[in-house]
């Protein structure tokens, strides 16, 4: 939990502070004193009687009462200390900084659970331990370097790692990065990136608080909080860019069905992010550059003008804004002929906007001042200025920053000539602006922000299922695969459109179904899991005695039981499929289906319950989304039946938990309908 004495203690202690700044103790305390913490500020050494000019109190018994006790002791004494400022101090807040913990050994482990139990008792906040500390507007608590500037509308910024959370301000300061506030978990033992989060949503105040957050996550312990607290933000005006670290898995796992194979513990983070709005990033640099667009306006257009007196950089900054999917609409008309004239000789504007080397000042705002104004096809402007070293910029930044406080579009800059302009670049920063030294970062960056949807609404209305018979059936049901008539009760009532069908255990049953039933046949082999590589799936049969030939031959199949007959049905096949994934829940997945999924493996997921916008929006994602939409003369399928399937696949599994892994494979879609071929359910109870 976090309470008014961790964000804003009225005193503060470092316990085991030293003189020496070379110490964690000594740097915290230093540190605090550089930051002018207003409060009182304590210190306990044992061999020292003033630490940094502050009086050391040697016996903790000695101290008095304060709010927050940050503590830099080795870990063994750490357990004993908190007792005592908690039991007899009124300390409500506690950073331990110390390492030796849960991410030690199972000792370790033990004495944490034993200060989150004593910290707990008296309604207490912990961060760490073995964390690099807090700091926000009220105290810098931190024992590292840089100490970055704290401005109410920088970024705030949760790291579940200490020296990342250190590597990645080293990565935005130099910049013109700034942040609000910096929590390290740590070990998360009490307080982890979620607990923050939701903090930040509970009391997010508009105007006032940073609307950037930035987080670096190693592990999703509470991923429904997350997702809660985090699209809540994002609805409120905030916006989130997030690195989720690991995301590879050595090996694979063991899994009997498509969904199981195609879907991981990563690919359901995906799922979280996507559907709370979340940017997803991969590295310091990404993540830095993401969060120093969101301090700009926000982007309300796909449409880019890059105005540029270099040439290479906007045709690479071109290539990585069109390569993901932003528009550089061509400038011509009268208007841009009316521009030209203030250029000189030589210059374009055909976008991107040329105006070459020896460029002015000047002609750089005017140059906005059309992008802005009278450019009416241009949503936001990229401006590309560097120096060859010959002469200084300054007039040409203060420009620049002057247009960026009255445009209504937003202006990117990019600024390259880190070295010959360093000065230059450093007094643009001064004025509270941010550098994009890099344009092609940048044009990456903007293409990733626009691609990310906007979070789903908190309660999403599912369709009507028939809840009672789904839950009789499972509970009348032994845990692994469901027989094949469970199976088409359960599709019967989530009501998703099945294929005729019988199962038959003996010849006679055989050929009177397939009467019933009606000619041309599928028959697949009921008991083998993957029934193709067996043999166990027959196409076109069409007379009974094909019925009786394949009949007797796919009986003696290995763990064969019996025989599935359907009608043969035509159409492009589809496939969905939902996975439980542990902590997270469900995940529903789309694509086409049959070969195309073990081949091409091109899917779509998203995380359960999912509204109409969402399934929708996984189906045009999918690269073969032109099959499904036809392509070639070929007729498409109808998608709202397919966005049908899917909704009420994602509701069957919220109502229904115990299914750990279901498959709709093949679907077959036509204009008319979108109907289950074959399925196949796994429970776990």
């Amino acid at each position: 939990m976090i309470n008014k004495q961790l964000i804003n203690p009225q005193s503060i202690v470092v316990v085991g502070g030293s003189n020496n700044a070379m110490k964690t103790g000594g740097k915290v305390l230093k540190n605090l004193i550089e930051g002018k913490f207003s409060g009182k500020l304590y210190v306990t050494n044992l061999k020292e009687d003033v630490v940094q000019g502050i009086k050391s109190y040697k016996d903790l018994n000695n101290l008095p009462n304060v709010d927050l006790a940050i503590l830099a002791i080795a870990a063994k004494f750490c357990l004993q200390t908190v007792k005592i400022l908690a039991e007899q101090k009124n300390t409500k807040a506690f950073i331990i900084l110390s390492a030796g913990f849960s991410e030690e050994n199972s000792h370790g482990a033990a004495i944490e659970k034993l200060i989150v139990e004593e910290i707990n008792k008296v309604g207490g906040s912990l961060i760490g331990p073995n964390c690099i500390g807090v700091l926000n507007k009220n105290y810098t608590g931190v024992f590292t370097t840089p100490v970055p500037k704290i401005a109410e509308q920088g970024c705030d910024f949760i790291s579940g790692s200490g020296a990342t959370a250190v590597f990645i301000m080293e990565a935005g300061i130099p910049n013109g990065l700034t942040f609000s506030s910096v929590y390290s978990v740590g070990n998360s033992a009490q307080t982890g990136v979620e607990e923050v989060l939701k903090y930040m949503d509970d009391n997010y105040i508009h105007g006032k608080s940073s609307k950037v957050k930035l987080l670096y996550i190693e592990n999703i312990d509470k991923p429904e909080m997350l997702l809660k607290h985090a699209s809540s933000l994002i609805r409120k005006g905030c916006r989130i860019a997030a690195i989720k670290a690991g995301s590879s898995e050595a090996g694979s796992r063991a899994a009997s069905s498509h969904t199981g194979a195609l879907a991981s513990s990563d690919t359901a983070v995906n799922a979280l992010f996507k559907k709370a709005g979340i940017v997803r990033c991969y590295s310091r640099e990404e993540l830095t550059t993401i969060a120093g667009i969101f301090m700009h306006k926000e982007l309300q257009g796909k449409n880019i003008a890059i105005i540029t007196h270099a040439g290479g950089p906007a045709v690479m900054l071109t290539d990585s804004l069109s390569n993901g999917g932003l528009k550089i609409p061509s400038v011509k008309g009268d208007k841009a002929n009316k521009l030209l004239e203030y250029l000189f000789p030589g210059s374009s504007v055909a976008n991107p906007i040329d105006f070459l080397a020896t460029g002015t000042a000047e002609q750089l705002g005017i140059i906005i001042d059309y992008c802005d104004k009278e450019f009416t096809e241009i949503d936001a402007m990229i401006v590309i200025f560097g120096s060859p070293g010959l002469f200084d910029v300054y007039e040409v930044y203060d420009v620049l920053d002057e247009k960026m406080k009255s445009c209504k579009k937003p202006i990117f800059p990019v600024l390259p000539s880190v070295i010959n302009a360093g000065k230059e670049i450093e007094h643009f920063l001064s004025k509270g602006r941010i550098n994009f030294p890099d344009e092609v970062v940048l044009g990456n960056a903007l293409t990733k922000i626009y691609g990310t949807s906007k979070p789903q609404p908190a309660n999403i209305e599912l369709p009507q299922i028939n809840k009672n018979k789904i839950q009789k059936i499972i509970d009348s049901s032994e845990n692994g695969y469901l027989t094949p008539d469970k199976v088409q009760d359960i599709l019967d009532a989530a009501g998703i459109n099945r294929a005729g069908e019988a199962i038959v255990d003996n010849i006679d049953d055989a050929k009177a179904k397939a009467n019933e039933l009606g000619f041309p046949l599928v028959m697949k082999v009921v008991g083998p899991v993957h029934k193709s590589d067996v043999g166990g799936v027959v196409l076109n049969v069409d007379n009974n005695e094909k019925v009786t030939s394949e009949f007797k031959r796919m009986m003696q199949i290995k763990d064969t039981t019996s025989i599935l007959m359907q009608p043969m049905l035509k159409g492009i096949e589809l496939f969905a499929g939902a996975k439980f994934e542990p902590k997270f829940g469900h995940m529903v997945l789309c694509g086409l289906g049959g070969i195309f999924i073990e081949v091409l493996k091109d899917v779509s997921y998203g995380l359960a319950p999912l509204a109409r916008n969402e399934a929708s929006k996984m189906i045009k994602e999918l690269k073969g989304y032109g099959i499904i939409k036809g392509a070639r003369g070929q007729k498409g399928i109808n998608e709202e039946k397919f966005v049908d399937i899917i909704t009420r696949l994602s509701a069957l599994v919220k109502i229904a938990p115990e299914i750990i892994e279901m498959d709709l494979n093949p679907l077959l879609g036509t204009e008319q309908s979108v109907v289950a071929v074959d399925a196949r359910i796994r429970i776990q109870k």
